[in-house]
């Protein structure tokens, strides 16, 4: 869940309340950066404490970043309690994000940041987003996790995955744990053409991508021929609007069964993390009816 952008005012938290123990945090350090695509930067994140990460085999696997607000002047590991104690309004902001990929042997792993500005830490992207461009090599950064709760089930029949922008890591992990022999449709909103990625997946997973109104995600789950829904797995993340309606679809007019699908909204429109993530205890914030 890689979001951080205007439309979500720093996506997929006042700061969201943060591990209280300084041992809940690792610090890692930039390994290296690149862009993946005009608007997809990679973050390699590595170090000593590589092993403080508690890492997993989901294939949406995610961390709590803490990234220090601007001016603040502090740097991890943070003493959380002390700062909520005497400068609350200091707290560093947590963010969400999927692990891309973990590399065991080299201590490392990676993060895709979603950019919505020119770059160098432009305004019209979310904190973490302007962190992640203007970061170089050594700087480090305190992160808690990992999370997660999928992966593609080598038994299934057909698998199903939906997304946008800030699924699309998640996505792209899932379609390489594929079996080779593995059936399915990937359907990946993007707002741009020329974000779109040369993704590896079996020959039998048609990888569909969906640029411009994100509502085509909808339209286009509604299209796919499910002539069964005997032995179909579900992966479906994307803005929590769109996501609701995605789930009456799959759910209640196509009657697949619930334990089938993983589905949550990403990141919701207007909102920034903390607020979105705060919402999800609310009526407007739940996914399942």
């Amino acid at each position: 869940m890689p979001f951080d952008s205007p439309q979500t005012a720093d996506a997929p938290q006042a700061p969201e309340r943060a591990p209280r123990r300084r041992g809940n945090q690792a610090v890692l350090e930039v390994v290296r950066k690149s862009r993946i695509s005009p608007r997809l930067l990679r973050i390699t994140l590595g170090g000593e404490q590589f092993g403080e990460v508690r890492t997993n085999d989901f294939t949406d696997a995610y961390v709590k970043l803490l990234i220090a607000q601007p001016g603040s002047d502090l740097h991890p590991p943070y003493d959380l309690d002390a700062i909520r104690a005497q400068d609350p309004a200091s707290l560093p902001c947590r963010r969400t994000y999927t692990v891309r990929s973990w590399d065991h042997e080299a201590h490392t792993l990676d993060l895709d940041f979603v950019l919505h500005g020119h770059g160098d830490g432009a305004d019209e992207d979310g904190i973490a987003a302007r962190w992640a461009d203007l970061a170089q090599p050594g700087d480090r950064v305190a992160l808690s996790g990992a999370g997660g709760g999928y992966s593609p089930d080598p038994a299934a029949a057909f698998h199903l995955l939906i997304g946008d922008h800030a699924a699309l890591p998640a996505i792209a992990a899932a379609l390489e744990r594929m079996q080779d022999d593995a059936r399915g449709i990937a359907l990946i909103h993007l707002e741009h053409q020329d974000d779109v990625l040369n993704l590896r997946h079996p020959a039998g997973v048609e990888v569909r991508w969906l640029i411009g109104e994100r509502e085509q995600l909808l339209a286009e789950t509604a299209a796919v021929d499910l002539e069964t829904v005997e032995g179909l797995q579900v992966f479906c993340h994307a803005e929590r609007g769109l996501t609701k309606q995605l789930r009456r679809l799959l759910v209640t007019e196509r009657q697949i069964p619930r334990e089938a699908i993983s589905i949550s909204a990403y990141w919701a429109l207007g909102r920034v993390e903390d607020q979105f993530q705060a919402e999800k205890r609310e009526a407007i914030g739940k996914i399942d009816e």
